[in-house]
């Protein structure tokens, strides 16, 4: 799953009681395909979600309709609903939109109260430790979460609702053609360095350096991708 969602007990209750059937529609077939249980290209059968969930196509069909316009599934005349596969010009696309995100969110962070920064630097430096753990038993699936969430604190301290909407959106796209590489290691040990470095630029409240590093990083992260893939 992705840093910003949740899939508890509670959770799920409380989805039930306070949103639309097509919001709880959306948000079990997007879980599902983040999960890789709807892979990219598979054929989402309206019928067959409605009978599932045991709710009319009316919210199926809503729900269907706002994941074709956040770009994760695509419509076919004549054949259906399908998850979206991203090709090479998308991905080398959404690659340099999220490192100009993450240069932004980079910056903004260094802005913030020296007590507040302080925190957020803590915080990186737990996940950082976190990733460490997880390549040294080789769990790149484990490895992969926790630099996605490293990601995600730089954001959410930027305080910017569009461009976390932006960013959210991005990775969600990008994380659909990492799915079937979530078992090989892609660079984990460069790419922990790379971290360690913003972490310290963050902590120094080094605007540039901060915002470099990051934009450098996630570029570098798509070269790794190419490399392992290709």
């Amino acid at each position: 799953m992705l840093p910003w969602q949740t899939d508890t007990d509670e959770t799920r209750l409380a989805a039930v009681r306070n949103t639309s059937f097509s919001k709880m529609v959306r948000d079990h077939l997007l879980g599902r395909i983040l999960r890789g249980e709807l892979p990219p290209g598979e054929r989402i059968s309206e019928p067959d979600v409605a009978a599932e969930l045991g709710v009319s196509r009316v919210p199926v069909r809503e729900a269907l309709r706002e994941l074709e316009s956040s770009g994760l599934v695509v419509s076919r005349k004549h054949a259906g609903v399908f998850v979206h596969t991203p090709d090479a010009d998308e991905i080398r696309g959404l690659y340099d939109l999220r490192a100009l995100l993450d240069g932004y969110a980079g910056r903004r962070a260094t802005s913030l109260p020296l007590p507040a920064r302080l925190a957020l630097c803590d915080a990186l430096d737990a996940s950082i430790a976190d990733m460490r753990t997880a390549a040294q038993v080789q769990d790149v699936a484990r490895y992969y979460a926790e630099n996605l969430r490293f990601h995600w604190l730089m954001v959410e301290a930027a305080d910017n609702l569009p461009v976390a909407e932006t960013y959210r959106n991005v990775v969600q796209k990008l994380h659909l053609s990492r799915l079937k590489n979530l078992s090989q290691d892609m660079g984990m040990k460069a790419s922990i360095a790379e971290h360690a470095a913003i972490a310290r630029a963050l902590r120094d409240g080094d605007a540039t350096r901060s915002e470099q590093l990051l934009a450098t990083h996630v570029r570098d992260a798509f070269v790794r991708l190419n490399d392992a893939t290709g």
